[in-house]
């Protein structure tokens, strides 16, 4: 199924897991893979990436740090966290800061990347139309009150 109008990073410091990810999944998404967090993050500001997976464990930032500090630059890629080891209090603290849309365990299971990319998408696409309903009614709201405010003066 091909849905290569779907941007998605994928973040690991094991160059492995990156060759074997974009092997995986480039026929189903457009893929971008970073080695790094810092380069996870500059091609997020040079990309409308839609959905990042990030390992959890890899130095100098771990996943989740990452997920926090992207919060702050671009709130609207949907995060999915990923890590080999069972690291419950991560997942725990991912999931109440409310950074993370789904966790998954390695290795993956490729149906469920697919799947879990594909509904992370919707939700993009989602908060896209309602950010863009909301922005058309605010400026409705504005004409309206200006042509009251000319009516009233008038």
């Amino acid at each position: 199924m091909d849905h290569k109008h779907i941007n998605v990073l994928y973040i690991d410091d094991e160059q492995h897991n990156l060759t074997a990810f974009k092997a995986s999944f480039r026929r189903n998404f457009n893929v971008f893979i970073a080695d790094s967090a810092a380069r996870g993050l500059e091609i997020i500001q040079e990309n409308d990436i839609h959905v990042i997976l990030s390992d959890q464990r890899m130095p100098n930032m771990t996943g989740i740090e990452l997920f926090e500090k992207l919060i702050t630059i671009n709130p609207e890629p949907i995060r999915i966290l990923i890590t080999g080891y069972a690291d419950i209090n991560a997942v725990i603290d991912a999931i109440n800061k409310g950074q993370v849309y789904k966790y998954l365990t390695k290795p993956w299971i490729e149906s469920d990347i697919v799947n879990f990319v594909l509904k992370a998408f919707e939700v993009v696409i989602l908060r896209r139309e309602k950010q863009k309903l909301t922005d058309e009614l605010i400026d409705a709201n504005t004409k309206l009150e200006l042509l009251a405010r000319g009516r009233l003066l008038s």
